[in-house]
């Protein structure tokens, strides 16, 4: 792309993905002027032009590698965007494994999740998709560990309850207690993740996607969000006026002043410069946490919030858990099994697959839209399947380092290739390495425990609505004057809310004499998204109706665009090192995840 021929341009960025809270069509538009600064600062150009034109002028595309300290530079904002999705996870499981009040179990869990998650986006990047996508802890397994840890045996007891009279801070949970559900959830996390493992390296994931549609994902996402609903509550109940004031930070940040760029004083060739920079397009989340915090910390520097923890409001005090910092090690190393060798039980195991299911369906869309903002070729089946049996094997890895979760894609970050125009390959896995670094610092893991329940809760009304709303997003492709839709939608959707909720409200009310049994319906029946998500597919499966009524073929069409040519134009998603020598081997074609598969097929 030669300097002159730049023009003024707009980019319409496309996201689906349920976890970066402006999750709309953003649209950017960039002078010929600040094209030129940002090349002549970087001393960048294209390298690397795929046959397949990208939908938006990158400074840097998927094969290209940008200078180490410009990787690093750009690897820290990766991980500024993931971090709210990522350490919402441990926040959220500290409740039901009962270690709401140890610092130091909170803080091994957040840095564990933070190793995990760079290993994930080493591997991913490197042996995966090979496409600049990070990977992070998933909302998907959440709702089903939830109902797991619901039940009575793993219900918190009273020796593990922290009394609510200041001396929570110092309370420390019975280790064998908690970890006996960490290792029940770690279990369930690794069997039931071999199910992505071999639904990607069978290529067996292409089959699956063809019984399943906007009417079946629908309301398997839109349940995720609206059934965590509790979550939130409680933690906003805290301070409402502390939550409120981040959700409004957020909305203004991600909404209203999205396309007002900052200057950015920029270094090189000895001149500065200045550049305009979308801070608030990017970090929406991370600002209005920050000045929510901020305004925590002056309120209890003038005693503005009662240091009584009866009354209310206590807990948007800053200096609660400042003892965190100081009690937590310089270095913590996770390590495989820390928390004990993991138990498997069917109810479970069953109950972890509808998640697992469900993150399998969401990547496959996010590889799709990845891959065109980093300047690639659509994926080839070889690259989708191996994408997906490698999101397999890093929720196994979460599974054996007990982060209580698994990984999946992060659409957030999917975002930021578009909006920074930088879509190298080499900068994600420079942040997953960030990650790793970063996770072994268990005073950094500590630092987040001291952030407020009422700022948490403010973010997570923000993230928990937009998941919701991304799964409704599914329904443009539906024609909702269809009554046979209405009928799928509105029985799935409220289903999947009165059966777990009545189950909730009555334990033990599924008795058939066989303990496993018992506890695999119930685990199944009070999973918010595994009830809408089995009722929405077998419906849409079963009762009539045309592909276009459906949805099926546009929802398909949007996903996958345009049928990949073959292995022409998509070295970049050739395996490192062994494509060459892969090639020389006959048999290789019929393997559905190596490069070859493709090549040969076409």
């Amino acid at each position: 792309m030669a300097s002159s021929n730049i023009k003024e341009r707009k980019t319409c960025i496309e996201m689906k993905g349920p976890l970066f809270p402006n999750n709309e069509a953003h649209t950017k538009m960039e002078s010929e002027d600040e094209i030129l600064n940002l090349e002549s600062e970087q001393k960048i150009m294209p390298k690397n032009k795929s046959e397949n034109k990208p939908s938006i002028e990158l400074i840097y595309s998927i094969n290209d590698k940008p200078s180490w300290y410009l990787c690093i530079i750009l690897a820290l904002q990766h991980y500024i965007l993931a971090f709210g999705g990522i350490i919402a996870v441990p926040l959220i499981l500290a409740e039901p494994l009962c270690v709401k009040h140890d610092n130091a179990v909170k803080s091994q869990l957040i840095s564990t999740i933070f190793f995990v998650s760079g290993i994930c986006t080493i591997l991913q990047t490197t042996i995966g998709t090979r496409l600049p996508i990070l990977q992070g802890g998933t909302f998907s397994l959440i709702t089903p560990t939830l109902a797991i840890l619901s039940l009575p045996q793993w219900k918190c007891q009273d020796s593990e309850i922290a009394p609510f009279n200041g001396t929570e801070k110092n309370f420390t949970a019975d280790p064998e207690l908690w970890q006996r559900r960490m290792r029940e959830i770690q279990g369930a996390v690794i069997v039931a993740s071999t199910l992505q493992i071999i639904l990607g390296f069978s290529g067996l994931i292409g089959f699956l996607l063809k019984f399943i549609g906007p009417l079946s994902i629908t309301p398997t996402i839109t349940l995720i969000g609206l059934s965590l609903f509790n979550e939130a509550g409680k933690k906003c109940g805290t301070h409402w006026g502390i939550a409120a004031i981040t959700m409004l930070l957020i909305g203004v940040f991600s909404q209203y002043l999205r396309d007002i760029e900052l200057p950015l004083l920029t270094y090189s060739k000895g001149k500065l410069k200045i550049i305009k920079y979308p801070v608030f397009k990017l970090f929406p989340v991370l600002l209005g946490m920050c000045l929510s915090w901020l305004i925590c910390y002056i309120l209890t520097y003038f005693d503005a919030i009662s240091k009584s923890p009866t009354s209310y409001g206590y807990a948007a005090r800053t200096d609660i858990n400042s003892d965190a910092i100081l009690n937590s090690p310089w270095f913590h190393v996770p390590y495989p099994g820390q928390w004990g060798c993991p138990t498997v039980s069917l109810s479970s195991v069953l109950g972890m697959l509808s998640g697992v299911l469900s993150s399998t369906i969401e990547s496959v869309g996010d590889y799709y839209t990845c891959a065109r903002l980093s300047g690639a070729p659509l994926p080839p089946t070889h690259a989708l399947n191996r994408g997906i049996g490698m999101e397999g094997i890093g929720c196994i890895l979460a599974g054996i380092w007990g982060t209580g979760n698994g990984t999946t894609s992060y659409s957030q970050n999917i975002a930021a290739l578009g909006i920074t125009k930088v879509g190298s390959r080499t900068v994600l896995q420079t942040a997953g390495i960030l990650l790793i670094i970063l996770g072994l610092f268990g005073k950094f893991g500590a630092i987040f425990i001291t952030i407020p329940e009422p700022v948490i809760g403010g973010m997570f009304m923000i993230m928990f609505g937009m998941i919701a709303a991304v799964g409704i997003s599914n329904l443009q492709f539906v024609d909702l004057n269809s009554s046979r839709n209405l009928f799928v939608l509105g029985f799935s959707l409220f289903s999947g809310l009165v059966i777990p909720t009545w189950l909730a409200d009555n334990p033990g009310v599924i008795a058939t004499g066989i303990k496993e049994v018992d506890q695999t319906l119930t685990v199944l029946l009070t999973t918010h998204m595994f009830v809408g998500g089995f009722f929405g597919c077998f419906l849409d499966n079963t009762i009539p109706g045309s592909d276009e009524e459906r949805g099926t073929s546009a929802w398909y069409k949007q996903m996958h665009g345009d049928k990949t040519n073959g292995n022409k134009g998509q070295s970049c998603y050739d395996l490192p090192f062994i494509t060459k020598y892969l090639r020389k081997l006959s048999w290789s074609r019929y393997i559905p995840f190596l490069p070859t598969f493709q090549m040969e097929k076409n």
